[in-house]
């Protein structure tokens, strides 16, 4: 069991530790990141659903310190994480007036060596949030904002956990990538039940991860060494599917670092259409890549200056909203409506299918115990939230790995085609589909 314990709500303050980026709510309203004042970081509230994006400081009655984490909640306010030593403090931030009001939440003690303790990404609904801690031999999920009584532990898992994906839009399904007897695979935690249960096996010998997942669609984005031992390769599969996952050539590409980091919602039923949003860093800079499973290519487009990168979400027609900060314009949106192409015309068509040992997928149905015999796994899947694709080395890159040529950040970026299609006036809930076999390809 992971050592933590719960410390109760408290008025007197602590010095905090920042964490650099910027995150943003599941449904795109807000975003919140530590916002560099001279030497020092403050929180910054940013509103991104009005007529224009702007931003409202949160500083406290000191600077914050690198490692701090700031989330945005779905009313407005900004959840902060300040670790300091064995304890990691909690307080929702807010606007008053000219000042800041902060509210305690209290702490949470790990004082056991080698455990961490990191926010989840934001939860759907923005009414809650969550943390997890990992320890040398179980991890814990935390509700850490939004429950009635300060940090409460919800759920305990064997294993050392990292990562961290929604895979419903009610907050009650999270998958987490545990590391167990030298492996790493994807399993699903529920929040209401308490319950873990096994997601992802694409190999009994292979380490697989889950890094997105879109819960209207089902696309799921995965990492995983199962076709390419030794190295991990970015991979999709579908929850509910029969076919199985697929490792496109087309995402690998040389000498660079790809990581997905947005993927199109409101694609029901058609999870092949929606467009997924990479960062991609190589020896010369950091852009963005934008694919469709169904188009087997990757769009290379310049990244805004000022990127917060990593940081984007997407609107159902097809719309990638990037955040970036300037000198001359502290809290900017940039756009980039992607074209949709030719699914038959790409530029690498080549794709790798993997399925499990047993000849399914390796994904198995949330809510299976642990402990579940084979026949009950029906289809897998893989990707870490934080293992970028390919390992992270970079050698020079050659002259064709050149990034695109920088946008102009004081206006939208220049669209391609807007996307068009109806938009689903009601998305289907996951859990109201069976999951079926995921397959790779």
């Amino acid at each position: 069991m992971t050592a933590c314990a719960i410390e109760p709500p408290s008025t007197s303050g602590a010095d905090g530790v920042p964490e650099a980026g910027c995150v943003i709510t599941a449904d795109g309203s807000y975003a919140a990141r530590l916002a560099p004042a001279g030497d020092c970081w403050f929180p910054e509230r940013w509103t991104l659903d009005g007529p224009e994006p702007y931003a409202v400081p949160l500083p406290g009655n000191q600077p914050e310190e690198p490692g701090t984490g700031v989330q945005p909640m779905g009313d407005g306010r900004v959840l902060i994480h300040r670790p300091s030593a064995s304890r990691h403090l909690f307080s929702l931030l807010y606007p008053t007036g000219p000042g800041t009001g902060e509210l305690p939440l209290g702490a949470v003690e790990c004082p056991e060596p080698g455990t961490r303790l990191a926010l989840l990404p934001p939860a759907p609904g923005g009414a809650r949030a969550y943390a997890l801690t990992s320890g040398p031999r179980s991890s814990a999920v935390w509700l850490v904002a939004g429950g009635a009584f300060g940090p409460e532990r919800l759920a305990e898992v064997p294993g050392r956990c990292s990562g961290g994906v929604w895979l419903d839009g009610t907050g009650r399904l999270l998958a987490l990538d545990r590391e167990l007897g030298g492996r790493t695979k994807t399993v699903v935690v529920d929040l209401e039940r308490a319950a873990v249960s096994p997601l992802l096996q694409i190999a009994d010998d292979s380490d697989d991860r889950l890094l997105l997942a879109d819960p209207d669609s089902g696309l799921l984005l995965i990492s995983s060494d199962a076709p390419s031992p030794g190295q991990e390769r970015l991979g999709w599969g579908v929850l509910g599917s029969t076919l199985p996952v697929r490792f496109p050539e087309c995402l690998r590409l040389p000498d660079c670092v790809v990581t997905p980091f947005a993927i199109q919602p409101g694609q029901v039923l058609t999870p092949e259409n929606c467009a997924v949003g990479l960062r991609v860093d190589g020896a010369f800079g950091t852009w963005v890549g934008v694919w469709r499973p169904a188009e087997r290519r990757v769009r290379h487009l310049p990244a805004p200056e000022g990127w917060l990168a990593g940081a984007g979400v997407w609107t159902p027609e097809g719309v990638l909203r990037l955040p970036y900060a300037t000198r001359s314009t502290p809290c900017g949106v940039s756009t980039l409506t992607a074209a949709r192409g030719n699914a038959g015309a790409t530029e690498a068509d080549g794709e790798t299918e993997v399925t499990g040992p047993d000849g399914n997928a390796g994904v198995t149905e949330p809510g299976r115990t642990e402990g579940a015999t084979e026949s009950d796994r029906t289809a897998g899947v893989a990707g870490p939230g934080r293992t970028a694709v390919p390992a992270p080395t970079r050698p020079a890159a050659p002259t064709g790995s050149r990034p695109p040529a920088p946008l102009e950040t004081r206006a939208p970026a220049p669209s391609v085609t807007r996307v068009a299609g109806p938009v689903p006036a009601r998305p289907v809930p996951l859990q109201q589909a069976p999951l079926g076999r995921l397959v790779t390809n």
